[in-house]
């Protein structure tokens, strides 16, 4: 993949922690590189799976019936989110011959695919709102993505589930007039590019999002927002109808490659298939894969009641479009139907060794929810939060998502790193992934996130040491906002 070389401006987010904490890390681990190989034997990942408890999740759709026997399939998918349930869908809609067998460890959209920010990006996070050094390529991924919304959109009326999708466009709010400097040069090149993206002064941006707390805004027309637990519930009612056999709780206890794989399942049940594709995001290392290429990072939102019309047209967010910031530790924010605010982002935990997130929320991170949506909002008042929730996402250290093949016999598929553009981009990479089972690499080789990996991670103590000393450099000097948050 080319080096970006022509950033439009100082666009950091929350990704860019880790790749300071990968250059932190460097020089002391070149001098443990044999702790770091040994790492995983001293400190085995915990096979703790928290459970979803996020507001999107109380609409997902009741779970099916566990494993009960033994079971051979030519494709087996582990983890029953987006990803996987996108991939067993385009798989038997691709060739329905083949025997497609998805397990989850708990329900369908546990994961992170259900306890979201809402937001429907276009592009990938490491180019979005951002000019690269390819235009053509640029242009290329901006409306593959552009035109996998209308595929959403679309399904979602065949299938008949309202996962109440709205293009309205998303943006990304500017809070210096640095960062409205480098906007403008970057607003040009993109539109070069057949990108329509929009540069808003202060006052616009107050107009159409109701706060003046922004210097500008970077919006995007073809971005959105949707209900996340009903976007799970249409992969889930569109896999089955073509004959995805789906199997919840039903926990995989390890796996043995090869030209056919063996998942053993907790009780003792085998899976056996010729294809595994691994979708189990910022789980995948519990399964033994991926560690070095992504840490599982702890995410916050919460959610109001909803508000009535008088207080929204107190503050002003009439048009209920979505927007991130571009902090090193980001918020975004969205409004839905009935007029529920949510927000989410702000101080990242690292837990040591992966460790999950508990499934209660630490009151700081509630209040530091609280105070942003203050800030930000200070019309609004003591709302107060129906619901605040916390759950594990994938980070990789340069912000970039990844899809391909693994293992000697190249029958391991994986998509990862979708840092905040899932909601879109999984889709996409299970059509790419289903694709590349039916034997399709032509039609992606063009990609440059094809059959690639994050730049390495290194294991404990390592990253626990370099994540943490980045987030309190970045803290000290002031790019997040945030004092110390509770370290684990």
């Amino acid at each position: 993949m080319k080096q970006r070389d022509d950033h439009a401006g100082p666009r950091i987010s929350r990704r860019d922690i880790l790749k300071r904490a990968g250059l932190a890390t460097a020089g002391t681990l070149a001098g443990g590189a044999a702790l770091n190989a040994a790492s995983p034997w001293l400190w085995p990942e915990s096979r703790f799976v928290d459970r979803n408890q996020s507001y999107w999740s109380r609409v997902l759709p009741a779970a099916r019936a566990p494993l009960a026997g033994d079971l051979e399939a030519d494709v087996a998918i582990i983890g029953g989110g987006l990803t996987g349930l996108a991939t067993a869908y385009f798989l038997r809609r691709r060739d329905p011959r083949l025997r497609v067998v998805l397990l989850e460890a708990w329900r369908c959209g546990n994961g992170a695919s259900a306890r979201n920010g809402a937001m429907l990006l276009t592009s990938t996070a490491d180019r979005w709102l951002l000019p690269g050094a390819d235009p053509d390529l640029d242009r290329r991924l901006y409306e593959l993505t552009v035109g996998n919304v209308a595929m959403l959109q679309k399904l979602a009326t065949d299938i008949g589930v309202d996962v109440e999708l709205e293009t309205g466009g998303a943006a990304q709010v500017l809070r210096t007039e640095a960062e409205l400097d480098s906007a403008r040069q970057a607003v040009v090149q993109l539109g070069q590019r057949g990108m329509p993206i929009e540069l808003w002064d202060a006052r616009r941006t107050r107009d159409r999002l109701g706060t003046a707390a922004y210097r500008g805004a970077l919006f995007d027309p073809a971005g959105g927002q949707l209900h996340p637990g009903r976007l799970v519930t249409l992969f889930r009612t569109a896999a089955e109808s073509v004959g995805v056999d789906i199997h919840e709780d039903t926990r995989v206890a390890s796996i043995h490659t090869g030209p056919v794989h063996t998942l053993v399942i907790d009780g003792g049940h085998r899976v056996t298939a010729s294809n595994l594709v691994l979708a189990a995001n910022a789980y995948s290392a519990k399964l033994g894969f991926l560690r070095e290429a992504c840490a599982s990072v702890a995410s916050y939102v919460a959610i109001t009641p909803p508000l009535d019309e008088a207080t929204v047209a107190r503050i002003g967010w009439h048009t209920r479009v979505p927007f991130s910031d571009n902090q090193l530790e980001p918020f975004y924010l969205g409004m839905t139907r009935d007029r529920r605010l949510h927000i989410g982002g702000g101080p990242a935990r690292y837990g040591f060794n992966d460790a999950s997130p508990p499934e209660t929320v630490d009151t700081f991170y509630s209040a530091a929810l609280a105070e942003e949506l203050a800030r930000i909002y200070p019309a609004l008042g003591p709302v107060g939060f129906d619901a605040c929730w916390c759950g594990a996402v994938d980070m990789s250290l340069d912000q970039a998502p990844a899809v391909g093949r693994l293992g000697r016999h190249a029958n391991i598929y994986y998509g990862i790193g979708y840092s905040g553009h899932g909601l879109n981009l999984t889709s996409v990479f299970g059509r790419i992934i289903a694709d590349l089972i039916a034997g399709d690499l032509e039609s992606w080789r063009w990609l440059p996130y094809l059959d690639r990996l994050p730049p390495f991670l290194p294991n404990e103590p390592f990253r626990w040491l370099g994540i943490h000393a980045a987030q309190g450099v970045s803290r000290t000097l002031g790019r997040s906002g945030w004092p110390t948050a509770p370290r684990s």
